[in-house]
């Protein structure tokens, strides 16, 4: 039996290679036989990382011995020995993960550095000063990643000799400063560890690529993943190469860069470096970098060679390019290129900017763009006309804007985000193992870092405000506090960040809705020539209606009527309809109610005029329109004890007898739906008359009228919709009859409840249409009520990986999905061309709405602010199904 290949010299990949090279392997490839400058290397690849993780730990059979294979290949190639007294060779120990999770996992520079080979790094480049510096980072990188030795350990050191040379940056340290920093590094390693740090660079090398490995279930990229629904089997590839080095001197540098702004998608320079240092500086924000334009006049060479680099990858890939580069002693080399995180405006931006370039076609413009990008466009922004002076600016790192109570601790943040307070993450610089922070708060503010630090690329990426660089703001984590001038802010103190402009406000700033601007609706209107399924809204008043076709939407799937009663005038004559106790009490209520139902009808279909609108009949809890069981028994007790008003205690006492008789243990359950119609047949007949008088009318004022669709609620039996299409076929033929129109009305159900799954095909018979209701079907459907358990154990759950998503937000595909897929064939057994659409929350989640496609449903319905999202999600699963096909 063959022996699997886990190894590959860069020199046999390429781009093509990602799931096995991880993103970084597969580019570096890449670019080397491209012929762009890359420092040497081999990569171990993902399948290693698997087959590790599934064996507990162990490394697979012979793994061990190729790496020391391909070590000595490349020694020889490069002229050089790991851990040698003359030439040493010095490697990085960098992840690889297949989708690009920056700063979540781990890497270890400069390792092969020791007592010996630091003096022939010395004499070599000329700099003992160099040569010190990078054996104390070695120190402290292999410590914290592969020995787990807290940062602060050595931070603290580096902080302590700074303070007593009286400098400020670490750049400011002498070769003596580092030479002692490094003894002392070995101290602190061996108080912490009991032991001294390993010192044969061969043991250092297996100990990083463990560590590596190990970093692909770390908590805060288990996080990350969730958060950005990445698999967690894919695992990560692991790329040694020779160490170049940014920290020679004034000649050498290190920076990020991209092709475009990733923050605006503008085609412009952007992008930052640090001179006399190595990669880590940048992204870690330890240092404030300088803007990459200032590169042309202290590297003049490097940077033409850069600017021409950047020009030809965006080419090659196609694609907005994130590139990581290292100058030494004057040479370029890039270690790595990506396709760069980018906020959902830039996105949008640079797509439709590549299209009119030519470089792409719409359909593949539409496989750049994530449609939860779009939903980041669709989210409030701060008035423009506030006329509120700054308390500071920073870096305007991530657009948008996040107002909310300052907190000083990632945890907190999470915290506080799990239970829907808005926050906003201050923090002297984040960190990787920030991330649960991050996805918590609103937003992100930092002292320290650029445009290109941890926190700016992480906010981008997840359509987080951001403002990095805050110089001006002081941190006090321990008394948690925010300091800015002479203004103090205590944790819980509500800021505002404007992540466009990077500037601070101490005040809650007041929000206006988004506004959707030409790239937006360019990329949108693409879709829309792609997609095969419908898309409507959910909506319950003329605002709304009018606001989804606004919006793109095609008419709307479910109007809530039982929502147009909950206002204060309205709720008299609903509760005297339901504690009617006589059908003539019932019908005098049913009077009154049926000229506001004609109002807001009226209002919706002038707003959908020419489009389908599905109205729901009435499908109320009764509770919500009925006072409260255990406050009107304590009102009765309280009238009684104290003597009140006669009249007003025998009213009390005859509303308490009402309420316990139509008392429910299970509400939900309950006397709703179709069978408050099946009770009171006069509801839904005024409802049918009210629907009718206001399509009339509209068509009267306006010319032109909605597509009336009647949508009966929570059918289980055939023979419930039967008798209720009875109800209104007779309704809307009395009212048709007696205004001398004419007038198409269909009549559908909602499948809720899986009963009405398994006999969909008895319950055809008599429905023009099928709406899915996958809210109630995943209740009914997983045996949970959605407001406990959301507040209960479904967090735990996802947490835990017992389900990957909460399923009231994305679909359970194979239950409730599988429900939907059963309901829709069946159905459609009777009916072939049964109209057949999902009205739940999930029409306009883009993993469900792909879903949706794949069973050839006919519409989705959703909010009217997540149509463009289910739009552009329709497309997107047409795409997809395109490819995987």
């Amino acid at each position: 039996m063959s022996q699997t290949t886990y190894l590959y010299d860069m020199s046999e990949g390429d781009a093509s290679m990602k799931k096995l090279l991880g993103g970084k392997g597969a580019n570096l490839a890449e670019m080397k036989r491209l012929g762009i400058p890359v420092p040497d290397g081999f990569t171990i690849s993902t399948e290693a990382c698997v087959a590790s993780m599934e064996a507990g730990g162990e490394w697979p059979e012979h793994l061990w011995e190729d790496v020391l294979e391909r070590l000595e290949r490349l020694e020889q190639r490069t002229g050089r020995t790991l851990g040698g007294a003359e030439k040493p060779l010095l490697v990085s120990v960098r992840s690889g993960a297949v989708v690009s999770m920056p700063g979540m996992m781990d890497t270890i520079l400069n390792l092969g550095i020791g007592d010996e080979t630091v003096e022939a790094l010395a004499a070599e480049s000329g700099s003992p000063r160099f040569a010190w510096d990078s054996y104390r980072r070695f120190l402290q990188m292999y410590g914290e990643v592969v020995e787990g030795v807290a940062p602060h350990v050595f931070e603290d050191e580096l902080t302590a000799i700074k303070a007593r040379r009286g400098v400020e940056q670490d750049t400011d340290l002498t070769a003596e400063d580092l030479q002692e920093l490094v003894a002392t590094y070995k101290d602190v390693s061996r108080k912490e560890l009991g032991r001294d740090l390993p010192s044969d660079p061969r043991e250092q090398l297996r100990g990083a690529v463990d560590a590596v490995f190990r970093s692909w279930d770390t908590p805060r990229a288990r996080v990350y993943r969730r958060a950005n629904d990445i698999p967690d089997d894919l695992g990560t590839a692991v790329n040694i190469m020779q160490m170049v080095f940014g920290n020679l001197g004034d000649t050498s540098a290190t920076g990020v860069c991209f092709t475009r702004n990733p923050s605006t998608g503008v085609h412009e320079l952007y992008g930052e470096f640090l001179l006399n240092a190595q990669g880590e500086d940048v992204v870690a924000g330890i240092r404030t970098p300088r803007e990459l334009a200032e590169m042309e006049e202290v590297l003049p060479e490097a940077y033409a060679q850069l600017m021409q680099t950047m020009q030809d990858l965006e080419k090659h890939y196609k694609d907005m390019q994130d590139i990581e580069f290292t100058v030494e002693d004057g040479t370029l080399y890039l270690l790595q290129t990506r396709n760069g995180k980018r906020t959902a405006a830039a996105a949008l931006r640079v797509a439709r900017d590549l299209v009119e370039e030519g470089v792409l076609t719409r359909e593949e413009a539409l496989t750049r763009i994530a449609p939860s990008q779009l939903d980041q466009l669709l989210h409030p922004a701060i008035d423009p006309d506030h006329g509120r002076t700054p308390l500071t600016r920073g870096l305007p790192a991530s657009p948008g804007a996040a107002v909310g109570a300052v907190v000083f601790d990632a945890d907190t943040a999470a915290e506080r985000g799990r239970a829907d307070e808005p926050v906003v993450l201050v923090r002297y610089e984040t960190t990787p193992d920030d991330i649960h922070g991050v996805i918590g708060a609103q937003g992100v503010l930092t002292a320290h870092g650029g445009m290109t630090s941890h926190a700016a690329v992480v906010a981008r990426g997840m359509g987080k405000p951001c403002v990095a660089g805050a110089q001006g703001i002081r941190i006090n984590t321990a008394e948690k506090t925010l300091t800015v001038g002479e203004d103090v802010f205590h944790e819980g103190d509500v800021i505002t960040l404007d992540g466009s402009t990077g500037d601070v406000y101490g005040e809650a700033l007041e929000l206006v809705p988004p506004q959707i601007n030409e790239d937006f609706s360019a990329i949108v209107g693409w879709a829309d020539e792609v997609r095969r399924l419908g898309v409507r809204a959910n909506a319950d008043t003329a605002e709304d209606a009018a606001r989804a076709r606004e919006l793109g939407a095609e008419g709307i799937g479910l109007c809530r009527t039982e929502h147009m009663f909950m206002a204060a005038d309205r709720l008299p004559a609903v509760r005297e309809m339901i504690l009617a106790e006589s059908v003539e009490d019932r019908a005098e209520a049913l009077e009154r109610i049926l000229p506001m139902q004609q109002e807001d009808f009226e209002g919706i279909f002038a707003a959908m005029k020419g489009l389908p609108v599905t109205v729901r009949l009435l499908d109320p809890p009764l509770h919500e329109f009925l006072p409260d069981l255990v406050e009107q028994s304590l009102h009765v007790q309280r009238l009684e004890l104290t003597g009140g008003d006669q009249d007003e205690l025998s009213t009390a006492r005859t509303l308490l007898g009402q309420v316990k008789r139509l008392h429910e243990q299970n509400p939900m359950l309950g006397t709703r739906g179709c069978r408050l119609g099946m009770l009171y047949p006069e509801i839904p007949e005024m409802q049918t008359r009210a629907i009718v008088r206001a399509a009339l009318a509209v068509r009267q004022r306006e010319g032109e009228t909605a597509q009336v669709e009647v949508m009966i609620p929570l059918v289980a039996y055939a023979s419930e919709l039967r008798a209720h299409r009875e109800i209104v076929e007779r309704t809307v033929a009395e009212e048709l009859e007696a205004a001398g129109e004419q007038l198409d009305v269909r009549v559908g159900t909602m499948i809720e409840l899986p009963r009405a799954v398994m006999v969909a095909d008895q319950i055809a018979e008599y429905a023009d249409f099928f709406s899915f209701g996958t809210n109630d079907l995943t209740q009914t459907g997983i045996g949970i009520s959605r407001d406990d358990a959301e507040g209960g154990f479904l967090s735990a759950y996802v947490s835990d990986e017992v389900i990957p998503a909460n399923p009231f937000e994305s679909i359970d595909r194979d239950g409730v999905g599988g429900l939907v897929r059963i309901g829709t064939e069946r159905g459609r057994s009777v009916k072939p061309d049964l109209k057949v659409g999902v009205c739940g929350e999930h029409g306009g989640d883009p993993a469900s709405v792909a879903l949706f496609e794949e069973l050839g449903l006919s519409y989705v319905s959703c909010s009217p602010y997540r149509v463009p999202i289910a739009r552009f999600a329709a497309a997107r699963a047409v795409l997809d199904g395109q490819q995987a096909g």
